[in-house]
């Protein structure tokens, strides 16, 4: 299975559920996709932990006004079909509200962070 979309969609579905937290086996890309949405204000924190199966990282998830700051995830690039951007693609999602990850040379960026340092990259997925 797709590490990164189960993780999106954990988020998801713990974000709508009205829990605080999720949590999930840890990896690098993992941690750096957190990060970039820590930045972009989609979840409040993140922390790496060890439990006996391995290590895990817990997401800490925003509410505004009782209302899940995620409430819709969608995988972009897949294993079977990747999907590519050069910096002149990336628009903004949903009129702004969202925003692309994509996976660049110079690491896990946003939407945004990619067009300001102007690289494209393999669009992750879409958040909003």
């Amino acid at each position: 299975m797709d590490s990164i979309s189960n993780m999106i969609i954990m988020m998801k579905n713990a974000s709508l559920a009205g829990n605080e937290s999720a949590v999930f086996a840890h990896s690098k890309v993992k941690s750096a996709i957190l990060d970039c949405l820590k930045k972009e204000g989609y979840i409040s924190d993140f922390s790496k932990k060890i439990k006996k199966g391995g290590n895990v990282l817990e997401v800490k998830l925003i509410y505004i006004d009782k209302k899940p700051r995620i409430t819709e995830v969608q995988r972009v690039s897949k294993q079977s079909r990747r999907v590519y951007f050069g910096m002149k693609d990336i628009h903004p999602i949903r009129n702004g509200t969202g925003m692309l990850v994509l996976s660049t040379p110079k690491g896990i960026l946003s939407g945004k962070e990619a067009r300001k340092e102007q690289v494209g990259g393999e669009a992750l997925f879409k958040i909003w």
